[in-house]
């Protein structure tokens, strides 16, 4: 047993040292803040950037609260995808980015369960006794969580409803809720439904959009980015963004890019 504990006390301490080192090296990668219902787009994002370009990214996904906190504490990011404008104008206004956000994409929430044995979810349903736990992203940190409890007040079912709900820290832990049934039903984004990864799962409806303000969701090209040699590189994937090629990406998976403000 002791012999066990050592080799822990033992990989913990190398872990530690490797970590600090790779941190003193700069990172050439340009590396994106993601928000956690535009990671799998991100993939596609990210490849074909790549692909048109001789640089990499490195991407780090969570919640868009948390990311404007380790925004804020000096992370070392250079381009913000947020999942609305809010976290993102903060950060501008706080003197994080010269440059005031950008929407590049329209988000929509839908209710995803699954159980398959049912015509699919339904916002009425949510308050009978077959219904124990429904899953929602953490309305203070992620926008979609947000617009999930609008819903809810909107439908007038949240008073009956709101000891049934479990927050999980992003749409990606709240999505996970849902697929593994540790949650009967739950609110998510429609980007996740789509993606290769959970297409075809359960059930699923988009909920009605006057129902909850619209997800804008905007990113910001970073301070850290301006001082830094990837500034051009940085610049060239933020732009990238809002081009053609990438709005084809958006729309493969639910998200509305055209008539943005």
């Amino acid at each position: 047993m002791n012999t066990i504990k050592n080799r822990v006390v033992l990989f913990v301490v190398l872990g530690a040292l490797w970590f600090g080192a790779s941190c003193s090296r700069p990172n050439e990668n340009i590396v994106v803040a993601t928000a956690a219902n535009v990671q799998f787009v991100m993939q596609e994002l990210k490849a074909e950037f790549e692909r048109q370009s001789d640089r990499k990214l490195e991407l780090v996904v969570s919640s868009s609260g948390k990311l404007t906190t380790q925004i804020r504490e000096g992370a070392p990011f250079d381009v913000f995808v947020s999942a609305d404008t809010k976290y993102p104008a903060e950060i501008h206004r706080n003197g994080g980015s010269e440059q005031p956000p950008r929407v590049y994409a329209q988000g929509t929430l839908v209710l995803w369960t699954m159980d398959t044995t049912r015509s699919g979810p339904d916002l009425a349903r949510l308050t009978s006794d077959a219904i124990r736990k429904i899953a929602i992203a953490n309305p203070r940190t992620a926008p979609y969580g947000e617009a999930a409890l609008e819903v809810l007040q909107q439908a007038g079912i949240y008073e009956q409803v709101k000891g049934k709900l479990v927050f999980g820290e992003s749409i990606a832990q709240t999505s996970h809720y849902i697929t593994t049934r540790s949650a009967d039903v739950g609110f998510t984004a429609l980007s996740m439904v789509l993606s290769p990864e959970m297409k075809g799962k359960g059930r699923w409806i988009k909920l009605d959009s006057t129902t909850y303000r619209p997800i804008e969701q905007a990113a910001i090209l970073l301070r850290h980015s301006a001082a830094s040699p990837k500034r051009e590189a940085s610049e060239a994937f933020y732009n990238f963004l809002f081009s053609e090629s990438a709005k084809v990406i958006f729309r493969k998976y639910g998200y509305s890019v055209d008539d943005l403000p």
